[in-house]
This record gives C-alpha cells, sequence and structure tokens, in this order.
C-alpha cells in the first residue's frame, strides 16, 4: 500500500503540472508559469540516487546534500585529490631522472590513454549506478558482493594509503618552510597532526564549502605553473628552443619508459573520484560522465604541458643530468631563473596548500566510502550518521580523522623519517591497491551489461573495458618490477608493499566469505539497493 500511495501522490503531481500548464497557456503567463511547472514535475519524479533503505530492510534517516555539486565542482574535487602541482615536483624529476628521460612528457600521454580506455566503460556504468560507494558499487554490481568486499578493502586502504603519504608531506614542507622563515620548527608529525585536525574541521561544514575552498585553492595552484609555462615560451624555451623532442616516439618509447610510468600512472591518482560524488550532484547521470572526461583531460593536458615546458626549458641535452643533479630544486631554481625568487617561493607555499586540498578532498573520499559501507551494513550502521544541518557523513570523518592521527602517531613512535618511510610506504601501497580496484572495476563493466537487458554497445561496455584491465595489469607489473627502485633498495619495503596489499585483498575475501556462510541472506541481498537503471 505504501508503494501505491507513492505512485498515486507522484500521479497526483503530475496532473498537477498538466493542469499549471494549460492555465498558464490559457492566461498568456506561458514562461513563468511553466517554469513553476517545471520545476514541480522535476521533484515528482524518482531520483537518481541511493535510497535510504540498507540491504537488512533498515531506513538510515540521513542523507547527503543533494543537488549541491555541478560537473565543475566534481572536477575541482578530483584535481585537488589528484594534487598535480605534488606529481609536477614529487614525480617528474624522478620520472626524468631514472626513466624515459626526455620524453617522460609523452609518458604522461600515454598514461592518459590509458585511463581513458578506462573512463570509457566506468562512464558507462555510471550511468546506473548512483552512489557514494563508488568502485564497491560499480565491482558489486559486476561481478558480485564478494569482489565488491576486496574492492571497497583495497579502495579504502589506497586511499589511506596515500593520505598518509601527504600527511609526511606536508609535515616535512611545514618543517623546512618554519625552519626558514621562523628559525624553529615543530616536529614534522606535530605539524601532520595539525594539517588533519584542520581538514577535519573543514570536511565537517557542508560539501559546497570544501568545493569553493578547494576551487580558490586549485585556480592558485594551476595559475602558477601556467605562469612558468608562459614564461618558457616567452623565453623561447632554452639552449635547444621550442621542440618537440620530448613528445618524439623515439624519445617516449626509449629505454625507461617503464620506471617512468610508475611515476607517472600515481600523478593521475585520484580521478577516479567522481563517483563519490554521484549523491550530492546535480544530474548524476551527467554529471560523473562529464566531470571523469573533463578532470582525464584538465590532469593529463596540465600535467604534460608543464613537464615539455621544463624539459625544453632544461634543453634535451642537459634536462636528464639536471634532474640527476638536483631533483628536489628541480622545478624551483629553473623558476626563480626564468621568472624571480619570489616565484621559487610561492611555488614552495603552493606546493604546502596543494598538499592541504588533496588532503582535504581524500578526507572526503574516505568519509565517504565508510558512510556509503555503513549504510549498506557492511561496516557498523553508525557510519551512516549524517550531520543534520551540514549533511556530511559526519561520524566516518571523525572516524577518519582518528584513524589518520593514528597512523601518523604510529610512525612518528618508531622514528621513521616522513620522505624516506612514510612517503615511499604509503604511496606504493596506494598505487598497487588503486590499480588492483580499477582492474576489478573494468572487469565489472561487461559482466555488469551481459547480465541485464540493458542496450549496449561493444566499444564501451566490452572492447574498451577489457583493454583497459590489460593496461593497468600491465602497469601493475611495471610497479611491482620497480617497487626495489620505489623503497630506495630497502629490502623490507620490497616484502611489506605487495603483502600489505595481499593482506588487505585476504581480508576482504574473508570477511565476504563469513558473510556468506553465516549471513547468506544479507550477503546476497549485497547491492541490490545500488542500482539506478
Amino acid at each position: 500500500m505504501r508503494g501505491r500511495s507513492r505512485c498515486v501522490g507522484w500521479r497526483s503531481k503530475c496532473a498537477r503540472t498538466c493542469w499549471a500548464r494549460t492555465t498558464a497557456s490559457r492566461h498568456g503567463r506561458g514562461s513563468s508559469a511553466m517554469r513553476s511547472a517545471a520545476r514541480s514535475e522535476r521533484d515528482a519524479r524518482p531520483q537518481f540516487r541511493q535510497s535510504g533503505v540498507n540491504v537488512s530492510g533498515k531506513t538510515e534517516t540521513g542523507e547527503l546534500r543533494s543537488n549541491a555539486l555541478g560537473w565543475a565542482q566534481i572536477v575541482f574535487f578530483v584535481i585537488a585529490t589528484n594534487g598535480p602541482l605534488i606529481g609536477l615536483v614529487g614525480a617528474v624529476p624522478v620520472a626524468i631522472a631514472l626513466g624515459n628521460g626526455v620524453g617522460t612528457a609523452g609518458a604522461f600521454v600515454l598514461a592518459g590513454l590509458a585511463y581513458l580506455l578506462f573512463s570509457i566503460g566506468f562512464v558507462a556504468m555510471s550511468r546506473h549506478i548512483g552512489n557514494a560507494g563508488a568502485f564497491y558499487s560499480y565491482v558489486t554490481a559486476g561481478l558480485g558482493g564478494g569482489f565488491g568486499i576486496v574492492a571497497a578493502f583495497l579502495a579504502l586502504a589506497a586511499y589511506m594509503g596515500i593520505q598518509l603519504a601527504c600527511f609526511g608531506m606536508i609535515g616535512f614542507f611545514l618543517e623546512q618552510a618554519q625552519q626558514q622563515w621562523l628559525g624553529a620548527s615543530a616536529a614534522w608529525w606535530v605539524n601532520a597532526l595539525a594539517a588533519a585536525a584542520l581538514v577535519r574541521v573543514c570536511a565537517h561544514r557542508n560539501i559546497e564549502f570544501s568545493g569553493q575552498l578547494l576551487m580558490m585553492l586549485m585556480a592558485c595552484e594551476v595559475g602558477i605553473v601556467l605562469v612558468f609555462v608562459a614564461a618558457v615560451l616567452f623565453h623561447g624555451g632554452g639552449p635547444e628552443g621550442l621542440t618537440l623532442a620530448p613528445l618524439q616516439p623515439s624519445h617516449v618509447f626509449s629505454a625507461g619508459l617503464g620506471v617512468s610510468l610508475v611515476f607517472v600512472a600515481g600523478s593521475y591518482f585520484g580521478f577516479e573520484t567522481t563517483a563519490i560524488y554521484a549523491e550530492e550532484a546535480r544530474d548524476p547521470r551527467r554529471s560523473v560522465a562529464i566531470a571523469t572526461y573533463v578532470a582525464l583531460g584538465a590532469i593529463t593536458l596540465f600535467l604534460s604541458l608543464a613537464t615539455w615546458a621544463v624539459t625544453v626549458a632544461y634543453g634535451p641535452a642537459n634536462v636528464v643530468a639536471a634532474a640527476q643533479a638536483n631533483p628536489g630544486d628541480f622545478w624551483f631554481s629553473l623558476a626563480a631563473t626564468l621568472v624571480s625568487p619570489a616565484l621559487a617561493t610561492a611555488m614552495n607555499l603552493l606546493m604546502i596548500t596543494s598538499l592541504f586540498a588533496s588532503l582535504l578532498s581524500l578526507h572526503n573520499s574516505v568519509s565517504r566510502y565508510l558512510f556509503a559501507l555503513g549504510r549498506e551494513g557492511l561496516l557498523w550502521r553508525w557510519l551512516a550518521r549524517v550531520h543534520p544541518r551540514q549533511h556530511t557523513p559526519s561520524t566516518a570523518s571523525m572516524v577518519q580523522f582518528a584513524i589518520s592521527a593514528a597512523c601518523v602517531l604510529a610512525f612518528a613512535a618508531f622514528g621513521a623519517d616522513p620522505m624516506a618511510t612514510v612517503l615511499p610506504l604509503g604511496s606504493a601501497i596506494a598505487s598497487i591497491a588503486m590499480l588492483s580496484v580499477q582492474v576489478l572495476t573494468s572487469i565489472a563493466v561487461p559482466f555488469f551489461f551481459l547480465s541485464r537487458p540493458l542496450p549496449r554497445r561493444p566499444w564501451p561496455t566490452l572492447i574498451a573495458p577489457i583493454a583497459a584491465a590489460l593496461a593497468l595489469s600491465g602497469l601493475i607489473a611495471l610497479i611491482w618490477r620497480s617497487l626495489p627502485l620505489l623503497a630506495g633498495g630497502n629490502e623490507s619495503f620490497v616484502a611489506i608493499i605487495p603483502l600489505s596489499v595481499a593482506a588487505v585483498a585476504v581480508a576482504g575475501g574473508a570477511y565476504a566469505l563469513w558473510l556468506r556462510q553465516c549471513r547468506a541472506e544479507f550477503y546476497h541481498n549485497l547491492g541490490q539497493t545500488l542500482e539506478r537503471v
């Protein structure tokens, strides 16, 4: 009867809409009345978002703020998670020094094409799945609840791993800045905890606040890199002029391409987070698709353009030696020479704000994952509580803050170096875990469409996802082979990194097996509330 009441109520609203349109046309007030009618009709339609009923049949009263984000705001969230300045300063010098050298800019284009293949299937599926669970939802819908739980565990490990790496970096850079400008500094872990507390405060506010803050920070970050690129163009490049050598196949596919791709692929981390904001997006079917393609295109263009600019500024003949000699000052010294020391100082400051923006966006991503898993009943249901005024996952956010603080304190207790230990360990675990989830998602796409009476075209629903799964599996193999390099020769790290990822996957699989045996009905219903076909 409740379902029938809702149906009747919806029809009555549609009848009122038709009456309003007819009345408006009779009285010559078509435009305003029809706009009002359209609003009524839009409100009456069933919405493309997660319902408040979990797989146990219990209703959750908390809901995220709907219709809060447009696709442009989602793009800023994604770029903030990605942290392009972090990739440029941290990954590019090492990729040039140890990888394919002059052709590193082309390596960014290759990685962008691989992720474009992934995005095609990802976007095709996003039109039918719309909730904050993202990869868990996609893999569950395509491969079943067991694989979905493994994907959820791996995704959480990936986001928390890269978040830990960013905490190590921001603690280190704040310590260096304090020493330079104040003559005294707090320990890196104290700075990291302060950053975590500030991130928690910002994340507690409504999603629009985070979006506006990230848009401002990203505008500054992107702007200063574009100033650098403009300076290179203004000076006519470097010793060899404005050459296209960095994009020539002979340089791109030279020895060391695999090593470069390890660092380059990590610079794309976070572009897939568009799906996490589906519940809070306006017109999620359209917004998630547009945001995914725009974010991927913007990241590829930005990173490849900036890498090309720094390569031609040093000159193809000199850039490898410059990166090997001083990778930490690779960008800053050139910025000071081409423009002014003030630009180099500003880039240093924006490196810190870029890390903060990335941490805020990652915090939002993890808290929404915990929220979705709590609402689904896979984790404690109190994680699905939403702040009554801000409409943010406040409980999940607090848990995420506590986990972050505990991890930072644990590394501090063991005297870990933020750059030599925390950064490589967190980022390597995150890269392997996230690529594994993306492979699972790519495999899930054809299974999803083949098992449902949905319109499907071979390219987006079969060919592109399979090609993406193969390409991303190749990246995992490259990272695996490069672990000694990533770990700086530390043999214990080489063992810990793959074992950690495997342990997370095994834990997810064991939990899924326990649910299947001990809570069979619950397990069978996993994912049934996720689809909006």
